[in-house]
Protein backbone atom coordinates (compact mmCIF):
# COMPACT_ATOMS: atom_id res chain seq x y z
CA UNK A 1 0.00 0.00 0.00
CA UNK A 2 1.20 3.54 -1.02
CA UNK A 3 1.77 5.81 1.90
CA UNK A 4 0.53 8.73 -0.47
CA UNK A 5 -3.43 9.10 0.84
CA UNK A 6 -5.63 9.01 -2.08
CA UNK A 7 -7.25 12.27 -1.96
CA UNK A 8 -11.38 12.71 -1.51
CA UNK A 9 -13.17 14.25 -4.23
CA UNK A 10 -15.19 17.51 -3.90
CA UNK A 11 -18.49 16.68 -1.41
CA UNK A 12 -21.34 16.76 -3.81
CA UNK A 13 -24.04 15.55 -5.55
CA UNK A 14 -23.69 14.33 -8.93
CA UNK A 15 -26.17 11.26 -9.35
CA UNK A 16 -27.31 13.21 -12.84
CA UNK A 17 -25.93 15.83 -15.15
CA UNK A 18 -28.88 17.42 -17.38
CA UNK A 19 -27.53 18.79 -20.45
CA UNK A 20 -29.22 21.49 -22.82
CA UNK A 21 -28.45 23.51 -25.89
CA UNK A 22 -27.80 27.54 -25.01
CA UNK A 23 -29.63 28.27 -28.29
CA UNK A 24 -33.10 27.02 -26.36
CA UNK A 25 -33.31 29.43 -23.34
CA UNK A 26 -36.99 28.56 -23.33
CA UNK A 27 -36.15 25.15 -21.57
CA UNK A 28 -33.47 26.62 -18.87
CA UNK A 29 -36.66 27.31 -16.43
CA UNK A 30 -37.45 23.91 -16.86
CA UNK A 31 -33.64 22.35 -16.39
CA UNK A 32 -33.75 24.79 -13.28
CA UNK A 33 -36.78 23.16 -11.76
CA UNK A 34 -35.98 19.32 -12.49
CA UNK A 35 -34.67 16.75 -10.12
CA UNK A 36 -30.97 16.97 -11.77
CA UNK A 37 -27.89 17.35 -9.39
CA UNK A 38 -25.69 19.47 -12.07
CA UNK A 39 -26.96 21.30 -14.83
CA UNK A 40 -24.85 21.51 -18.03
CA UNK A 41 -25.47 24.16 -20.41
CA UNK A 42 -23.90 23.63 -23.58
CA UNK A 43 -22.18 25.41 -26.30
CA UNK A 44 -20.32 22.83 -27.82
CA UNK A 45 -21.92 19.89 -29.82
CA UNK A 46 -26.07 20.85 -29.76
CA UNK A 47 -24.88 24.31 -31.08
CA UNK A 48 -24.70 24.90 -34.58
CA UNK A 49 -21.79 27.64 -35.59
CA UNK A 50 -23.47 30.50 -36.49
CA UNK A 51 -25.74 30.48 -32.99
CA UNK A 52 -22.60 30.08 -30.95
CA UNK A 53 -22.71 33.91 -30.05
CA UNK A 54 -26.26 33.75 -29.05
CA UNK A 55 -26.07 30.70 -27.45
CA UNK A 56 -23.31 32.65 -25.23
CA UNK A 57 -25.30 35.55 -24.61
CA UNK A 58 -28.35 33.35 -23.63
CA UNK A 59 -26.40 31.51 -20.92
CA UNK A 60 -24.58 34.43 -19.75
CA UNK A 61 -28.16 35.96 -19.08
CA UNK A 62 -29.74 32.70 -17.72
CA UNK A 63 -26.60 32.11 -15.20
CA UNK A 64 -27.88 35.36 -13.37
CA UNK A 65 -31.62 35.97 -13.98
CA UNK A 66 -32.81 32.09 -12.92
CA UNK A 67 -33.29 30.43 -9.81
CA UNK A 68 -30.70 27.31 -10.26
CA UNK A 69 -31.24 26.43 -6.48
CA UNK A 70 -28.63 24.41 -4.73
CA UNK A 71 -27.52 22.88 -7.86
CA UNK A 72 -24.25 22.39 -9.19
CA UNK A 73 -24.47 25.22 -12.79
CA UNK A 74 -21.67 24.16 -15.09
CA UNK A 75 -21.22 25.17 -18.55
CA UNK A 76 -19.77 23.05 -21.64
CA UNK A 77 -17.43 25.52 -23.85
CA UNK A 78 -16.33 24.41 -27.28
CA UNK A 79 -12.80 22.69 -27.92
CA UNK A 80 -9.59 24.03 -28.04
CA UNK A 81 -9.35 23.03 -31.45
CA UNK A 82 -12.23 25.79 -32.62
CA UNK A 83 -12.26 29.48 -32.75
CA UNK A 84 -15.01 30.12 -30.44
CA UNK A 85 -13.57 28.33 -26.85
CA UNK A 86 -11.65 31.55 -25.80
CA UNK A 87 -14.53 33.64 -26.08
CA UNK A 88 -16.90 31.21 -24.27
CA UNK A 89 -14.18 31.24 -21.39
CA UNK A 90 -13.47 35.13 -21.57
CA UNK A 91 -16.96 35.93 -21.67
CA UNK A 92 -18.25 33.57 -18.95
CA UNK A 93 -15.86 34.65 -16.55
CA UNK A 94 -15.85 38.56 -17.00
CA UNK A 95 -20.00 38.21 -17.64
CA UNK A 96 -21.49 36.11 -15.61
CA UNK A 97 -20.91 36.29 -11.89
CA UNK A 98 -19.89 33.77 -9.44
CA UNK A 99 -23.08 31.78 -10.01
CA UNK A 100 -21.42 29.37 -12.31
CA UNK A 101 -19.53 27.03 -10.65
CA UNK A 102 -17.88 24.43 -13.78
CA UNK A 103 -17.34 24.77 -16.80
CA UNK A 104 -16.97 21.65 -18.71
CA UNK A 105 -14.19 20.84 -21.18
CA UNK A 106 -14.59 18.63 -24.06
CA UNK A 107 -12.03 16.74 -26.03
CA UNK A 108 -9.30 16.91 -24.06
CA UNK A 109 -6.22 14.79 -25.29
CA UNK A 110 -3.33 15.90 -22.60
CA UNK A 111 -2.59 17.95 -19.08
CA UNK A 112 -1.28 20.78 -22.05
CA UNK A 113 -5.09 21.56 -22.54
CA UNK A 114 -6.35 21.97 -18.96
CA UNK A 115 -2.88 23.81 -18.45
CA UNK A 116 -4.32 26.17 -21.13
CA UNK A 117 -8.00 26.88 -19.84
CA UNK A 118 -6.47 26.86 -16.47
CA UNK A 119 -3.81 30.04 -17.31
CA UNK A 120 -6.69 31.68 -19.03
CA UNK A 121 -9.39 31.23 -16.04
CA UNK A 122 -6.68 32.32 -13.62
CA UNK A 123 -5.97 35.32 -15.08
CA UNK A 124 -9.37 36.29 -15.23
CA UNK A 125 -9.73 35.15 -11.81
CA UNK A 126 -7.46 37.63 -10.64
CA UNK A 127 -8.86 40.40 -12.71
CA UNK A 128 -12.05 40.30 -11.82
CA UNK A 129 -11.66 39.81 -8.43
CA UNK A 130 -13.43 36.32 -7.96
CA UNK A 131 -13.10 35.20 -4.75
CA UNK A 132 -14.80 31.77 -5.84
CA UNK A 133 -12.42 29.36 -7.90
CA UNK A 134 -13.97 27.57 -10.68
CA UNK A 135 -13.94 24.16 -11.18
CA UNK A 136 -13.17 21.87 -13.86
CA UNK A 137 -14.35 18.69 -15.46
CA UNK A 138 -13.57 17.04 -18.86
CA UNK A 139 -15.06 14.91 -21.04
CA UNK A 140 -12.58 11.97 -22.54
CA UNK A 141 -12.97 11.43 -26.21
CA UNK A 142 -9.92 10.36 -28.21
CA UNK A 143 -7.74 8.06 -28.45
CA UNK A 144 -5.05 10.48 -26.93
CA UNK A 145 -7.31 11.09 -23.91
CA UNK A 146 -7.78 7.55 -22.97
CA UNK A 147 -4.13 7.40 -23.02
CA UNK A 148 -3.50 10.07 -20.93
CA UNK A 149 -6.17 10.28 -18.77
CA UNK A 150 -4.23 9.76 -15.81
CA UNK A 151 -2.21 13.08 -16.72
CA UNK A 152 -5.31 14.64 -17.34
CA UNK A 153 -7.00 13.99 -13.75
CA UNK A 154 -4.04 15.49 -12.09
CA UNK A 155 -3.81 18.34 -14.14
CA UNK A 156 -5.42 21.04 -12.09
CA UNK A 157 -6.64 21.61 -8.54
CA UNK A 158 -9.57 22.65 -10.51
CA UNK A 159 -10.23 19.28 -11.59
CA UNK A 160 -13.67 17.63 -10.20
CA UNK A 161 -15.18 15.49 -12.74
CA UNK A 162 -14.26 13.53 -15.52
CA UNK A 163 -16.79 11.48 -18.36
CA UNK A 164 -16.64 9.48 -21.08
CA UNK A 165 -17.66 10.74 -24.53
CA UNK A 166 -19.03 7.92 -26.40
CA UNK A 167 -19.57 8.75 -29.57
CA UNK A 168 -16.50 11.01 -30.38
CA UNK A 169 -14.20 8.66 -28.42
CA UNK A 170 -16.05 5.80 -30.57
CA UNK A 171 -14.96 7.69 -34.02
CA UNK A 172 -11.20 8.28 -32.52
CA UNK A 173 -10.65 4.98 -31.96
CA UNK A 174 -12.30 3.69 -35.19
CA UNK A 175 -14.70 1.54 -33.34
CA UNK A 176 -17.46 0.11 -36.23
CA UNK A 177 -20.56 1.80 -34.02
CA UNK A 178 -22.37 4.49 -34.38
CA UNK A 179 -24.24 3.82 -30.88
CA UNK A 180 -23.73 6.51 -27.56
CA UNK A 181 -23.33 3.83 -25.14
CA UNK A 182 -24.64 0.63 -24.49
CA UNK A 183 -23.92 -3.06 -25.95
CA UNK A 184 -23.62 -2.78 -29.80
CA UNK A 185 -25.13 -5.46 -31.73
CA UNK A 186 -21.29 -6.90 -33.06
CA UNK A 187 -19.75 -7.06 -29.56
CA UNK A 188 -20.69 -10.41 -28.52
CA UNK A 189 -19.46 -13.53 -27.85
CA UNK A 190 -20.79 -17.11 -29.12
CA UNK A 191 -21.20 -20.26 -26.97
CA UNK A 192 -23.42 -22.93 -27.51
CA UNK A 193 -25.55 -21.68 -29.50
CA UNK A 194 -26.29 -18.56 -27.96
CA UNK A 195 -25.07 -15.14 -28.07
CA UNK A 196 -23.65 -13.42 -25.21
CA UNK A 197 -23.55 -9.16 -25.86
CA UNK A 198 -20.52 -7.39 -23.10
CA UNK A 199 -19.45 -4.24 -22.98
CA UNK A 200 -17.28 -1.87 -25.56
CA UNK A 201 -16.77 0.55 -23.06
CA UNK A 202 -16.09 -1.08 -20.40
CA UNK A 203 -12.15 -0.62 -20.26
CA UNK A 204 -12.52 2.80 -20.76
CA UNK A 205 -14.95 3.57 -18.02
CA UNK A 206 -12.56 1.60 -15.70
CA UNK A 207 -9.64 3.68 -16.51
CA UNK A 208 -11.21 6.66 -16.00
CA UNK A 209 -12.57 5.61 -12.70
CA UNK A 210 -8.78 4.25 -11.59
CA UNK A 211 -7.58 7.67 -12.82
CA UNK A 212 -10.21 9.31 -10.68
CA UNK A 213 -9.89 7.86 -7.89
CA UNK A 214 -6.19 8.23 -7.89
CA UNK A 215 -6.65 12.26 -7.97
CA UNK A 216 -9.45 13.07 -5.97
CA UNK A 217 -11.91 13.63 -9.18
CA UNK A 218 -15.25 12.13 -9.66
CA UNK A 219 -15.57 9.88 -12.22
CA UNK A 220 -18.97 9.97 -14.16
CA UNK A 221 -21.07 7.66 -16.75
CA UNK A 222 -21.09 10.13 -20.10
CA UNK A 223 -24.27 9.94 -22.70
CA UNK A 224 -26.59 7.01 -23.54
CA UNK A 225 -28.12 8.28 -26.99
CA UNK A 226 -31.35 6.08 -27.65
CA UNK A 227 -33.66 7.98 -25.28
CA UNK A 228 -36.93 5.79 -26.07
CA UNK A 229 -34.63 2.43 -24.39
CA UNK A 230 -35.15 3.01 -20.66
CA UNK A 231 -33.74 -0.55 -19.64
CA UNK A 232 -30.93 -0.32 -22.27
CA UNK A 233 -30.14 3.18 -20.27
CA UNK A 234 -30.58 0.83 -16.80
CA UNK A 235 -27.90 -1.45 -17.34
CA UNK A 236 -25.43 0.89 -18.34
CA UNK A 237 -25.71 2.92 -15.20
CA UNK A 238 -25.73 0.22 -13.14
CA UNK A 239 -22.52 -1.38 -14.73
CA UNK A 240 -21.12 1.98 -14.61
CA UNK A 241 -22.04 2.10 -10.91
CA UNK A 242 -20.56 -1.49 -10.23
CA UNK A 243 -17.75 0.15 -11.42
CA UNK A 244 -17.37 3.37 -8.93
CA UNK A 245 -19.00 5.97 -10.98
CA UNK A 246 -21.01 8.40 -9.07
CA UNK A 247 -23.36 10.00 -11.91
CA UNK A 248 -24.43 9.73 -15.35
CA UNK A 249 -26.16 12.61 -18.25
CA UNK A 250 -29.04 13.00 -19.03
CA UNK A 251 -29.08 13.86 -22.60
CA UNK A 252 -33.48 13.97 -22.30
CA UNK A 253 -35.33 14.99 -19.63
CA UNK A 254 -36.99 11.57 -18.99
CA UNK A 255 -33.67 10.13 -18.18
CA UNK A 256 -33.20 12.33 -14.93
CA UNK A 257 -35.66 9.78 -12.74
CA UNK A 258 -33.72 7.03 -14.38
CA UNK A 259 -29.79 8.52 -13.41
CA UNK A 260 -31.69 9.00 -9.59
CA UNK A 261 -33.10 5.83 -9.53
CA UNK A 262 -29.61 4.14 -9.83
CA UNK A 263 -27.60 6.24 -8.28
CA UNK A 264 -29.60 6.80 -5.10
CA UNK A 265 -29.11 3.87 -2.67
CA UNK A 266 -31.96 2.39 -1.53
CA UNK A 267 -33.24 2.68 2.17
CA UNK A 268 -31.93 -1.01 2.52
CA UNK A 269 -28.64 -0.55 0.73
CA UNK A 270 -27.90 2.28 3.24
CA UNK A 271 -29.64 0.34 6.50
CA UNK A 272 -27.22 -2.56 6.10
CA UNK A 273 -24.15 -0.10 5.61
CA UNK A 274 -24.84 1.80 8.90
CA UNK A 275 -25.16 -1.55 10.35
CA UNK A 276 -22.10 -2.57 9.17
CA UNK A 277 -20.50 0.39 10.77
CA UNK A 278 -22.21 -0.44 13.77
CA UNK A 279 -20.23 -4.28 13.90
CA UNK A 280 -17.25 -2.56 13.48
CA UNK A 281 -17.15 -0.32 16.56
CA UNK A 282 -18.52 -3.54 18.30
CA UNK A 283 -15.76 -5.63 17.32
CA UNK A 284 -12.76 -2.49 18.05
CA UNK A 285 -14.20 -2.35 21.18
CA UNK A 286 -12.98 -5.69 21.62
CA UNK A 287 -9.93 -5.20 19.75
CA UNK A 288 -10.51 -7.01 16.79
CA UNK A 289 -10.28 -5.67 13.11
CA UNK A 290 -12.99 -8.03 11.83
CA UNK A 291 -16.17 -9.45 12.64
CA UNK A 292 -19.32 -11.05 10.89
CA UNK A 293 -22.28 -10.15 9.65
CA UNK A 294 -25.20 -11.82 8.05
CA UNK A 295 -22.70 -14.57 7.88
CA UNK A 296 -20.05 -12.96 5.83
CA UNK A 297 -16.87 -11.66 6.78
CA UNK A 298 -16.40 -7.68 7.28
CA UNK A 299 -13.19 -5.56 7.87
CA UNK A 300 -11.62 -2.48 7.82
CA UNK A 301 -11.86 -2.65 3.68
CA UNK A 302 -15.96 -2.53 4.59
CA UNK A 303 -15.83 0.16 6.42
CA UNK A 304 -14.69 2.22 3.95
CA UNK A 305 -17.15 0.83 1.43
CA UNK A 306 -19.80 1.13 3.88
CA UNK A 307 -19.33 5.01 4.74
CA UNK A 308 -19.18 6.00 0.86
CA UNK A 309 -22.91 4.64 1.25
CA UNK A 310 -23.85 6.66 4.06
CA UNK A 311 -22.36 9.43 3.03
CA UNK A 312 -24.35 9.27 -0.29
CA UNK A 313 -27.48 8.67 2.05
CA UNK A 314 -26.06 11.87 4.28
CA UNK A 315 -25.83 14.42 1.11
CA UNK A 316 -29.36 13.16 -0.60
CA UNK A 317 -30.84 13.84 3.09
CA UNK A 318 -31.88 9.91 3.22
Amino acid sequence: MSFRIQPAPVARLNRCQLFGPGSRPAIFEKMAASDADVINLDLEDSVAPDDKASARANIIAAIGDIDWGEKTLSVRINGLDTPFWYRDVVDLMEQAGDRIDLIMIPKVGNAADIYAVDALVTAIERAKGRTKPLGFEVIIESAAGISRVEEIAAASPRMQAMSLGAADFAASMGMATTGIGGTQENYYMHREGERYWSDPWHWAQAAIVAACRTHGVLPVDGPFGDFSDDEGFRAQARRSATLGMVGKWAIHPKQVTLCNEIFTPSEEAVGEAREILEAMEEAKRRGEGATVYKGRLVDIASIKQAEVIVRQAEMIGM
